[in-house]
């Protein structure tokens, strides 16, 4: 079993272009399953956080590709993610 918590510590790297995406700040819960449906790493501040963030990166469930250590490698094709 896996805490919230240690989600979010984990670094998330797209394994199509070897890019470091962020670090996950929510997660989607289906809450009739009880399943995680999608990770949410949330964008990055824009000139100290003065202008607004960047847009979040969702990442379904099925485009994780591991979960280790220190690292969730996903796999995404579009203008965010790579």
């Amino acid at each position: 079993m896996m805490r919230i918590s240690e989600f979010q510590t984990k670094d998330v790297v797209n394994v199509a272009n070897g890019k470091k995406l962020g670090n996950i700040g929510d997660i989607d819960i289906d809450l009739d399953t009880g399943k995680i449906r999608s990770l949410i790493i949330l964008g990055a501040g824009k000139m100290l956080g003065l202008f607004g963030r960047e847009e979040a990166i969702v990442i379904p469930w099925q485009n994780i590709v591991k979960i280790g250590a220190d690292v969730i490698l996903v796999r995404l094709h579009d203008a965010d993610g790579g």
